[in-house]
């Protein structure tokens, strides 16, 4: 593994060298007690909780590692467990601390450096598909919008480079299609559940129930939703005029989004709404899987609330080919 510095305190009190493999780095509960100032114990505590969470896989973001340290007057090589940087950010968004706060700050700026100057982009490849260039800088410019105007939790910003990530990847699939361009394809899965307005405020009152709201939560502010929901069936001459399942569903979460038909609610409506109607239609998993996980849809549903309305094609054709790009 390659040695390389991550991270600086400002007040230069602590330089960590970790180790870069697999494009991640991987620090142990030591170093990130020394990281973010806290003992161990509390360490060891945040990162139980990451995993009895689920906020992160632990097959995935742990591994074991020789380490070479001294004991009394002896170099001893002891196998510790190592974890990669989702869990390094996700324990820097939950330590208390001076430090925490400065690796906090440190990490966001980090995030926005990383969709602006786009490291994980290969531009020069890109840039011959110019298509698919521009409409990728049109997600980059809005995943640094949501940075610059919302502060964000950890989850939030481990969304939005998962976001950034798959869409990348589903770039790479596109190459397969005519011309190199984003396009939507028809869906192999058969419909078999229509949304109506009647089932649809049917569930929006049960999520009220089982996670607790306001009066306000969910009560329409006019008939907007129920034109969002039938918009989806929108046809023409005689047939669907969004006519893959993803597509709908696309749509489906675009303009609760963004038609704002709720007092109160309105972005979590969108999501439920919109992982309820891909699990009735079979979409939701692939190979047991969520297609979309859930700190990616909550960065996706920031990022349709933050888009222009002129960006409304561009942002279908990110969530069809996201849930096309099956894990």
């Amino acid at each position: 593994m390659n040695k390389i510095q991550i991270y600086q305190s400002p007040d230069n009190q602590i330089e960590l060298q970790v180790n870069l493999e697999k494009d991640t780095v991987w620090l142990s509960q030591k170093q990130m007690a020394l990281l973010f100032d806290k003992n161990l114990m509390t360490v060891n505590e945040h990162i139980k909780n990451i995993y009895l969470e689920n906020e992160l896989d632990e097959i995935s973001t742990i591994r074991k590692s020789l380490i070479l340290q001294t004991e009394g007057k002896r170099k001893i090589k002891r196998e510790v467990l190592i974890y990669n940087l989702d869990v390094i950010i996700s324990v820097g968004y939950r330590v208390k601390s001076k430090r925490g706060t400065q690796f906090r700050q440190w990490a966001t700026q980090r995030l926005k450096d990383y969709l602006v100057k786009g490291f994980a982009i290969n531009e020069k490849r890109l840039k011959e598909t110019e298509n698919q260039f521009r409409e990728l800088k049109q997600v980059v410019a809005l995943l640094e919008k949501v940075a610059d105007e919302k502060e964000l939790s950890g989850n939030e910003a481990m969304g939005l480079l998962k976001l950034l990530n798959d869409f990348t990847t589903a770039l790479d699939i596109l190459d397969r299609y005519d011309h190199q361009t984003l396009k939507i394809k028809k869906s192999k899965t058969k419909e078999v559940f229509r949304i109506s307005y009647k089932e649809a405020k049917k569930a929006i009152e049960g999520l009220k129930k089982k996670f607790g709201g306001s009066d306000l939560f969910g009560k329409e502010k006019d008939k907007s939703f129920k034109s969002s929901l039938e918009n989806i069936y929108q046809t023409f001459d005689g047939k669907d005029l969004y006519y893959s399942l993803e597509e709908k569903a696309a749509h489906l979460l675009y303009f609760v989004v963004k038609n704002h038909s709720f007092i109160d609610g309105n972005k979590r409506i969108a999501a439920f709404l919109f992982v309820w109607f891909l699990e009735r239609n079979n979409l939701l998993y692939h190979h047991d899987r969520k297609v979309i996980d859930d700190n990616a849809l909550v960065a996706l549903t920031l990022m349709i609330a933050a888009s222009n309305p002129d960006d409304r094609n561009m942002m279908i054709k990110v969530i069809v080919n996201l849930l096309n790009n099956k894990p």
